[in-house]
């Protein structure tokens, strides 16, 4: 049986949904706790994978209350950050970014969008006046048409 890139990100789009509801439900504070508790929730994962899963995330470590555990950007509240991982993204996930109007339309793999699309709310990009993600496509509305395009020219050189 071939397993291919369309199964592969999906599963990847699921394992990264449910590592950010356990970070946001209570402390992890290592790896091989949160492969454990993947694990219990039939996730077949490796310490390797949840690193890399955690870094694409922006997964880090903080100290609160004495205590170290890990933390997703929109906890901290970091726009820098935000735009840097918006960045490599697009630049890794986006098949193509088009604007249509006064709306730029990013395409991804299956069950990825997700991903492009919560990094463009973080990043809260001045002309962008809301975002609609569905299984692989990301829709942008922005003021007017010629701000898609050079949002979506911008998007583009990222």
């Amino acid at each position: 049986m071939t397993v291919g890139v369309d199964s592969i990100s999906g599963t990847r789009a699921r394992r990264h949904r449910a590592i950010a509801e356990l970070i946001r439900a209570g402390p992890l504070t290592s790896q091989d706790e949160l492969v454990a508790r993947l694990r219990g929730q039939g996730f077949a994962v490796t310490q390797a994978t949840i690193s890399r899963d955690l870094d694409q995330l922006g997964a880090v470590k903080i100290r609160r209350g004495g205590a170290v555990s890990y933390a997703l950007p929109d906890a901290l509240g970091d726009s820098d950050w935000a735009g840097r991982r918006l960045s490599g993204l697009i630049a890794e996930w986006a098949r193509s970014i088009e604007p249509a109007g006064n709306i730029v339309v990013i395409k991804t793999p299956p069950g990825l969008a997700h991903l492009i699309g919560v990094a463009l709310d973080q990043a809260e990009l001045p002309d962008v006046v809301g975002t609609i993600c569905g299984d692989d496509t990301i829709f942008i509305a922005t003021r007017s048409a010629r701000k898609a395009i050079a949002l979506a020219t911008s998007l583009r050189s990222e």
